[in-house]
């Protein structure tokens, strides 16, 4: 090999390495071009329809677009969520008495404040991560734009959202003007934040129990570093200065709430992986071409690199470290029927929808987001290390700390509904990973 290649592939190495030092993925350069790349995300496939004259929407004249976007998104109204803590784009229009809405499924957020100038809007691309767009609230004819300007990303692409663009879930110790108070901190929230932690700057009807959340919770004073937890505790309706009647839903729902932490989160750690993956399999790529190796060769490092993806993907998949609750928890009636429809079930009428709200989230501890879209266009070589991680862990019985939580019992209910109802584990023991058995690197099918 010629004194340049080497050079060309040491630079390359360097490269690489001093990606994984600042653990910082660059996702507007190839193979990610984050905005390069048109999104394929819901909220773009309806603003392409609305542009060609395929649909058109209804303008409501107190919500604006809002109902109608929820609809044609498939979102429900019951997913409804109060903030009222200055932690996002409107924070001017925010106060606790005109609290910010979220609604949300699987692949969606919208966010709605009264009488404020736009609808904000963020999607889930199976490939890019999140994608965020803004909806003027003009009645004349409806616009939804992406951003492009990075505005968003300056809080939705960060530590916080696993370094790729993403989205959060934040607790602050908010004064009574909805100022967040910083020096006593600020915790991005998830299943594994112990719940006294929790729902800081946001209201939350729907029952606790004993157990005690920040939720409705204000500083009373400026130097004040302390909250009271009693005075909001197990609250079924909203608390008297916010006026009910100027939003959609009268409540913000305790289990919405616990379900937007966790999916908030996996949807990070799904791109957070899928980042991951296609930038070693890029670079892997490159310097096969500079050594004049095989395409096909993988090094042990590009490997390590892959299973580091997989491995944290696979723990936060199957709840390790989640909080432990001490008390039933209850929301309404509402958002749990509707979080219910969508569930995938074996033939024993088991789904990773099932809640428990006793001593955990969910029934059995598995993200439902294994099924989404995001999962599935996950890199060959994520998917293949996911499944053989959760072989180990599941079907094996693997003893570790990591996931001491699972039950043997949590584990053989996991494996059983994932091998009927998941196309990666249906019937493993006779398939031969049809789909996953060529180890090539495919630089196309990792990217697309």
């Amino acid at each position: 090999m010629s004194y340049s290649k080497w050079i060309g592939a040491i630079f390359c190495v360097v490269g690489v390495i001093h990606c994984e030092l600042l653990a910082q993925l660059d996702f507007e350069t190839p193979p990610i071009d984050y905005h390069q790349v048109a999104p394929r995300d819901p909220v773009n496939r309806l603003a392409d329809q609305l542009a060609a004259g395929d649909l058109r929407l209804e303008w409501d004249r107190q919500f604006g677009w809002l109902p109608a976007v929820l609809d044609a998104l498939e979102i429900p109204r019951s997913s409804q969520t109060l903030v009222f803590s200055k932690t996002s784009l409107q924070f001017r229009q925010i106060s606790r008495t005109r609290p910010r809405a979220l609604y949300f499924n699987d692949q969606i957020y919208v966010g709605w404040v009264p009488n404020a100038d736009v609808l904000e809007i963020g999607g889930v691309d199976p490939h890019q991560g999140a994608i965020f767009y803004t909806v003027k609230q003009q009645p004349d004819a409806i616009n939804i734009r992406r951003d492009r300007n990075g505005e968003c990303l300056a809080c939705h692409a960060n530590a916080r959202t696993e370094k790729v663009p993403g989205f959060l879930v934040r607790s602050v110790y908010p004064h009574r003007d909805g100022q967040p108070e910083f020096r006593l901190g600020s915790i991005t929230t998830d299943h594994t934040t112990p719940l006294h932690e929790r729902f800081g700057g946001w209201y939350v009807t729907g029952s606790t129990g004993k157990m005690r959340h920040r939720g409705g919770a204000v500083l009373q004073e400026r130097d004040d570093e302390t909250l009271d937890l009693e005075s909001f505790a197990n609250r079924e309706t909203l608390p008297r200065i916010v006026r009910a009647a100027n939003y959609l839903e009268p409540t913000s729902d305790v289990v919405a709430l616990m379900l937007l932490e966790h999916q908030t989160q996996m949807h990070n750690r799904i791109t957070r992986a899928s980042y991951a993956a296609r930038q070693a399999i890029h670079q892997q790529v490159e310097i096969n071409r500079i050594l004049e190796r095989p395409k096909e060769y993988v090094s042990e490092s590009t490997q390590r690199r892959i299973n580091t993806a997989a491995d944290k993907l696979v723990s936060y998949l199957l709840f390790s470290g989640e909080f432990k609750l001490t008390d039933v928890v209850q929301g309404r009636g509402d958002y749990l029927d509707h979080f219910k429809t969508h569930a995938i079930r074996d033939s024993e009428g088991r789904s990773l929808r099932d809640l428990d709200l006793e001593k955990r989230l969910l029934r059995y501890p598995c993200s439902y987001l294994i099924y989404s879209p995001s999962f599935a266009a996950l890199p060959v070589p994520i998917l293949k290390r996911v499944k053989q991680r959760m072989t180990d862990v599941l079907k094996k019985g693997e003893n570790s700390t990591e996931f001491a939580h699972l039950t043997a019992q949590d584990r053989r209910d996991i494996w059983a509904i994932l091998q009927q109802t998941h196309p990666l584990f249906v019937d493993s023991e006779k398939a031969e990973e049809s789909e996953l058995t060529d180890e090539k690197v495919d630089t196309h099918q990792s990217v697309r």
